[in-house]
């Protein structure tokens, strides 16, 4: 077995019997560890991990194979990844969860549960996007740089970049405005 299939199942290991259930990052000293912990299993796990993330109370990724997170982005309070690309400064709110494989259902004559599943299909996010309290994002959606997702919204299309959406399913309700430069 290859020595980064052993650490990452260590650190799998790790998080989720103890890292992931530590208090929340704004509690004062045990929250400052438990941020610094969160982060060092999460570089282990994930494909790509910055230096500079945060990880809340309660994430879970899965295996966190296929998971890259960016710099200066946070997983928020019990949101639910998986496999996804994250850029750099992404602000997610408690409860997101980022769906990227689904049940096959195609056969009426076989139980769905005998089907099986899709391929994964990735999920990408890129910089500078906030997204809401218990969105939902759909399998191989692409969040274009500088969206914001509204609490609540169901993705189920791509956001194109610097749009407002919002909704079930999430539609596009403005567009943030730029200054121009001089």
């Amino acid at each position: 077995m290859p020595k980064r299939n052993i650490s990452r199942g260590f650190y799998l290991s790790l998080y989720y019997a103890l890292a992931r259930n530590l208090p929340s990052n704004n509690r004062y000293f045990l929250g400052k560890f438990a941020k610094r912990f969160r982060h060092h299993c999460c570089k282990h796990i994930f494909d790509k991990c910055a230096g500079d993330v945060n990880i809340e109370q309660g994430a879970a990724f899965g295996y966190g194979q296929g998971v890259e997170l960016g710099s200066k982005s946070w997983l928020g309070i019990n949101c639910r990844i998986g496999v996804a690309k994250i850029g750099k400064f992404v602000m997610m709110a408690p409860d997101v969860i980022i769906i990227s494989q689904n049940h096959i259902f195609s056969d009426i004559r076989t139980p769905m549960e005998e089907q099986g599943f899709q391929f994964q299909r990735p999920v990408i996010i890129e910089d500078d996007v906030w997204i809401g309290t218990r969105v939902i994002i759909l399998p191989g959606r692409r969040i274009g740089k500088g969206a914001i997702i509204g609490a609540g919204s169901v993705v189920t299309k791509d956001v194109p970049p610097y749009a407002v959406v919002g909704g079930n399913p999430a539609k596009i309700l403005k567009y943030r405005k730029t200054e121009e430069l001089r």
